[in-house]
């Protein structure tokens, strides 16, 4: 079987288009790579068969793994913005995550309060795991939080 540059190319893009169907971006990488082969068999007619697969295997697994690794956490939105103020102040919540040396610590609100149950919290005094806490400001992304007694 002889395969030409072409044939790479409608194979890649036809994963692309698969892609739309699909919510992991999976297919996307494996398109890619496709493409890719579809590329160097331009340049390099000659290119035999088990080559070309074994190039698009490799090229795959490398952007699907950099995708997974690198790229997919830059692309979940960390921020609240927009968020309401006045909907989060004196709330209160359980600290679930300590903060680390003046850190931020993470604590968690018995229900979903702007779309969100566990929120980043900084807090002047010490706390515990399972304190309660309430909002007393918001700074950035992040709660100011207090502990009362």
């Amino acid at each position: 079987m002889v395969l030409e540059y072409w044939h790479w190319l409608v194979f890649g893009l036809a994963l692309l288009i698969v892609e739309i169907f699909l919510p992991s971006f999976t297919a996307l990488w494996f398109g890619a790579g496709a493409i890719v082969v579809g590329g160097l068999l331009f340049v390099f007619p000659q290119m035999p068969l088990g080559w070309q697969i074994f190039a698009w295997t490799i090229l795959s697994s490398i952007l699907t793994w950099l995708w997974f690794r690198y790229l997919r956490p830059l692309s979940k939105d960390k921020t609240k913005a927009g968020l309401a103020r006045e909907a989060i102040v004196g709330q209160s919540g359980q600290v679930v995550k300590l903060p680390v040396e003046g850190g931020r610590g993470e604590l968690r609100f018995s229900v979903p309060i702007l779309g969100a149950e566990e929120w980043d919290f900084v807090c002047d005094s010490p706390v515990q795991l399972g304190d309660r806490v309430w909002v007393c400001d918001v700074i950035g992304n992040a709660l100011l939080v207090e502990k009362r007694d």
